[in-house]
Order: structure tokens, then C-alpha cells, then sequence
């Protein structure tokens, strides 16, 4: 699987790059469908703590699907956001069909 980092308001990070591809490829181990994925990392404006954000697109066979998170971590984010995948990746597994 090729994925593809964006970075929005921070510099680039091989430690959250090396969390990510750890996370993607335990769903990959699971959703041997998932076909690429983008990552998108944001510091967003916001005056309180949750200002780290994570988003994570995945191109699966059908409409793609994304989950994002704003949390007080990136890590914490991309947890969140792996997660939320993870349960669309499920329901897109029930639905398909082998032939």
C-alpha cells in the first residue's frame, strides 16, 4: 500500500510518519482491499488544547472513505482516526461479496 503525507502549519515528522505506516499496516494485515492511503497533519488555530489534527483518506475498491480527528496530540489523532477507519473498513467488508 503507497501512502502520502501532507503536512498543514507544521514540518514534516518521521516519527508520526513511522506511527502511521505501523497503524495502516495492521488494518492492511485485516482489509487486504485498502489500495492507498493519504494522511493529511494540521495544527489547527484554536485556542484550546485539541489543536492537532489528523486526517487519514483511504482508496479502497468503491467510494473512498475518511475519518479525521482534532485531539490534544497527533498521536492521540491518529489513534482516533485509525479507529474510525476501522469501523468503515468493517462495514465495507460485510458488504462485499466474493465470486
Amino acid at each position: 500500500m503507497k501512502i502520502i503525507y501532507e503536512y498543514d502549519n507544521i514540518t514534516a515528522s518521521n516519527r508520526l510518519e513511522t506511527i502511521v505506516e505501523k497503524e495502516l499496516n495492521n488494518l492492511l494485515v485485516k482489509y487486504q482491499f485498502v489500495i492507498r492511503g493519504d494522511v493529511f497533519f494540521k495544527k489547527e488555530n484554536f485556542q484550546g488544547d485539541k489543536d492537532k489534527g489528523c486526517g487519514i483518506r483511504l482508496s479502497v475498491p468503491g467510494p473512498r472513505i475518511y475519518a479525521s480527528s482534532t485531539e490534544d496530540s497527533f498521536e492521540a489523532a491518529i489513534k482516533k482516526s485509525i479507529r474510525e477507519l476501522e469501523n468503515q473498513l468493517e462495514g465495507r467488508k460485510d458488504k462485499m461479496s466474493t465470486y
